[in-house]
């Protein structure tokens, strides 16, 4: 079984920065896909923003793109995002995710980790 355990998140103001990070226990090895969702406020689907393969191939969402960079470790099975030029915007609960392959729902989700950035 595995468990997404994320860390970071918090409160900055606009055009700051913030990092994300999240560890996968457990049987880990198994993951192809690591990276995040968010949520915004009153939302009630969650955007797929950055995800990253273990062989290091990236994608990010158009309204992140250049701001945020994430950052895979495929041999801790862990991940991280580090948010740069934070707007308002951005705010939500950030949700780290597993995928054991392309083209499938995620297979395991992190917690969520509240990001508030204010003008």
């Amino acid at each position: 079984q595995v468990h997404l355990v994320e860390s970071g998140g918090g409160s900055v103001q606009s055009g700051g920065s913030l990092t994300l990070s999240c560890t996968a226990s457990g049987n880990g090895d198994s993951i192809f896909l690591m990276g995040w969702y968010r949520q915004g406020p009153g939302k009630e689907e969650r955007e797929l923003i950055a995800q990253a393969t273990k062989y290091g191939i990236k994608n990010y969402a158009d309204s992140v793109k250049g701001r945020f960079t994430i950052s895979r470790n495929g041999a801790e099975n862990a991940v991280a995002l580090q948010m740069d030029d934070l707007n308002r915007e951005d705010t939500g609960v950030y949700y780290c995710y597993g995928q054991e392959g392309w083209f499938k729902s995620p297979d395991y989700w992190g917690q969520g980790t509240q990001v508030t950035v204010s003008s």
